[in-house]
């Protein structure tokens, strides 16, 4: 018998810190493993949702607070809202990548002179040090952000001007005889106005008063690029609560540091976990697939995991199958429901190692669905039909069978098509599209979470699947535990999360009045 067995406490006591926590995926979480959260989060909707789930939740911007404001909190977690760091399109994403690292780079300098002196009045000058570098950081990004937005507020009435233009264009082409199918080529024409030439007078007038609100607008879209993306600020907030906690006087490190987001935050994580290992955590960065962890939907995260001391991390293994389609649906759904290509049968996976212990099949719709502590109607055999189109085409939707792992759940998942599986026929009596529910439970949240506020799906479509965060937290928190230990630790806590109950008492968000008398504050 394992040293875990009927064990429904975690082997230490330790507090964790969620920043940017949303509905609660990550703290419901730690809750199963018995655990004790407290989340971060500006959302309104997700607040309300929280509040209703039990969680304890400072209602508010990341940014209004510190570090030092939670002095007990052991542990910290969260996935800061992240740019695209896409090396495709514009380039505007390979600029905001650009300008992260470049912060990340001038931290780590800071963090490196004040590692390397060694008398207490040292350490106060060198944290000062710190602490100014992050000012210089912070002030010229909150500065970018407020001129950001008076860009965006012109942007906007740039466009409002250009919609009046386009309705004044309209009726001018109307009375001057033209059918609707000319006036169709017309505006086709409007993204080269200074190419087309008119007899009337008026619509010339038209044409060059557009073409000229055309060039304020490229020339604000410029704008915007060159201040950056306003999200810049966030992504950096977990490194510099990390980085106060360890240098900051009478302060200690964090026990661990558990950060995850979408696989183009990588880089983020590399240059991060550089600075934590000079800050004396081990660490290791993955790409973790979703299904490969029983979740019932193949999804792509990035996850930087550290534990503070010397040695090092093991990398997570997965405890199910990829999910590899042989020619069922006809394709892999991408992280944005885009139809990916099939890889040959023959080839193997070059980041997958063999498996120390034998895995379990992957998770399909139809098993998580009819598993759920919760009675969800049948409907036999279906089709999801994605609300995204594959290969630039909008028209060609992916598609997945019930008994296959979900695509990944979106903020759009209500607007996916459930029809007769080999049809395009939609199901009957309102089985047509995904409950709320439902969603939350192919994103692992247990059946009767208390969904509430506005726009349910795009909380639930941004929310870390509570089943993977289990598994991530469970191997950076609980290292010692053996295997069977851990497994039988798994298996309690998935099953606790898979039966909770709805919060049958609301637990009001707190603001900055709630600091005092909190756990996590000392005050």
């Amino acid at each position: 018998m394992s040293h875990a067995h009927n064990q429904h406490t975690p082997p230490a006591d330790l507090r964790i810190l969620d920043l940017f926590a949303g509905p609660g995926g990550l703290d419901v979480a730690a809750e199963a493993l018995g655990y004790r959260a407290t989340g971060i989060e500006w959302d309104d909707d997700a607040v309300v949702t929280r509040s209703h789930a039990g969680m304890d939740t400072f209602h508010g911007d990341v940014r209004r607070y510190r570090a030092a404001f939670f002095p007990h909190a052991d542990v910290l977690t969260g996935g800061p809202p992240c740019q695209t760091f896409t090396v495709a399109g514009n380039g505007a994403g390979r600029r905001s990548l650009h300008d992260v690292t470049e912060h990340i780079h001038k931290l780590h300098e800071a963090v490196r002179t004040a590692r390397a002196v060694r008398s207490d009045e040292s350490r106060l000058d060198a944290w000062k040090g710190a602490f100014r570098t992050w000012r210089k950081i912070y002030e010229k990004l909150r500065l970018n952000e407020v001129l950001a937005e008076e860009v965006r507020v012109e942007k906007r009435r740039i466009e409002k001007a250009r919609t009046g233009l386009r309705k004044t264009m309209r009726g001018r082409l109307a009375g001057l005889g033209h059918t609707p199918r000319e006036t169709k080529d017309f505006f086709k024409k409007l993204k080269n106005p200074q190419d087309i030439r008119l007899p009337d007078v008026d619509l010339t007038a038209l044409l060059k008063a557009y073409s000229d609100l055309n060039g304020e607008l490229d020339k604000a879209r410029r704008r915007l690029e060159e201040l950056g993306d306003p999200r810049t600020g966030l992504v950096l907030q977990p490194l510099w609560w990390v980085i106060e906690r360890c240098l900051r006087p009478g302060s200690r490190p964090y026990e661990a540091v558990v950060l995850e987001q979408v696989p183009a935050v990588m880089p983020v994580w590399e240059e991060y976990s550089r600075v934590l290992r000079t800050l004396g955590y081990r660490t290791n960065t993955q790409y973790l697939h979703t299904e490969a962890f029983g979740v019932p939907q193949t999804r792509r995260r990035a996850v930087l995991m550290a534990r503070f001391g010397p040695g090092t991390l093991a990398e997570l293994e997965a405890t199910h199958e990829r999910y590899r389609p042989g020619g069922r649906d006809g394709g892999v759904l991408g992280e944005d429901g885009e139809q990916l290509p099939l890889p040959p049968r023959d080839t193997p996976d070059s980041t997958e190692k063999t498996p120390k212990t034998p895995r379990k099949g992957w998770i399909s719709m139809e098993t998580a669905l009819r598993e759920a502590a919760g009675a969800f109607p049948e409907r036999g055999e279906f089709t999801v039909v994605s609300n995204y189109g594959t290969g630039g085409d909008p028209d060609a939707r992916g598609r997945r069978d019930h008994d296959t792992p979900s695509a990944t759940i979106t903020g759009k998942v209500s607007r996916n098509r459930l029809v007769h599986k080999g049809t395009n026929v939609d199901l009957p009596g309102g089985l047509g599209r995904f409950t709320n529910a439902e969603a939350g439970v192919l994103q692992t949240f247990p059946a009767a979470y208390p969904w509430k506020g506005k726009d349910v799906a795009q909380q639930i479509g941004n929310a870390v699947p509570p089943l993977l965060a289990l598994h991530v937290l469970q191997h950076v928190l609980e290292p010692d535990l053996d295997e069977d230990g851990r497994k039988e630790r798994l298996e309690e806590a998935a099953e606790r999360l898979r039966t909770r109950p709805a919060s049958a008492v609301p637990v009001e968000a707190l603001d900055h009045k709630g600091l005092k008398g909190h756990p996590l504050t000392g005050r």
